[in-house]
């Protein structure tokens, strides 16, 4: 399989490596220095386009992609205002698009756990729920991709909190969401169920970004030949 790397920072150089240990090969790398090259000419010779940039241009990159006829996957957060016009646009091309806040395996075993947990105390009003998470400082958006995702989880069962909010709020409704950044910062997520009797948390850390770049090349070797809308949990079979 041939893949265009549609950012090739410290993330875009992890998946090369996963992606050359798999057996595939990295046709075309697209970072802030050749941005002639990401073009429709250039990126057909590829099978599929993984996007991995920042929030300020990660919209037009996946529309291109998908203008293009390009399968894509793409981990860029804090561009979600834009997600249901890309679906809408992966329909419309009959195109392929897989979009995730988190690629690891571990952190989508995790959103599994997390929404079972958040079922099982939906009943334990007693309880006040709250998410945490820590990147380190060049992580431009916040709360981050993983947190929200994690938070709109939460909420699907805690029907009393209505919004995620980044900052503390006296709205019971609000769903407090800390963001902590600090070098250095494996990436770590919690959600805590506090009680005047006792804590309930679950944690997730990542150690590399190894995980997150694996998740990635897998991603991509499922959609490769397929057309459709599709998330990790279809990736995984979860």
């Amino acid at each position: 399989m041939k893949i265009a790397l549609i950012g090739y920072g410290k993330m875009g150089k992890a998946i090369e490596e996963i992606a050359i240990e798999r057996g595939h090969s990295v046709n075309l790398k697209i970072t802030s220095a050749n941005l002639e090259d990401f073009n429709e000419n250039k990126i057909q010779e590829s099978d599929v386009a993984i996007e991995f940039t920042n929030p300020e241009v990660a919209y037009g990159n996946i529309k291109n992609c998908l203008n293009w006829h390009i399968p894509t996957v793409a981990g860029s957060t804090g561009w979600l205002e834009h997600k249901a016009e890309i679906e809408q646009l992966t329909k419309d091309t009959e195109g392929t698009f897989l979009y995730a806040s988190n690629f690891s395996i571990g952190v989508n075993l995790f959103f599994e756990l997390n929404k079972y947990l958040a079922k099982l105390m939906a009943l334990h009003k007693e309880y006040e729920v709250s998410l945490e998470e820590i990147h380190h400082t060049a992580k431009k958006d916040a709360p981050s991709g993983t947190a929200i995702t994690l938070g709109e989880q939460v909420m699907q069962f805690i029907s009393e909190k209505k919004h995620w909010v980044n900052e503390p709020s006296a709205n019971d409704s609000d769903l407090f969401i800390k963001s902590i950044r600090q070098d250095p910062a494996p990436g770590t997520h919690s959600i805590t169920y506090h009680s005047e009797i006792d804590d309930i948390e679950i944690i997730h850390t990542a150690h590399s970004r190894k995980g997150f770049a694996l998740g990635a090349v897998l991603a991509a070797e499922f959609i490769a030949q397929k057309k459709g809308i599709f998330q990790m949990s279809d990736v995984l079979g979860l």
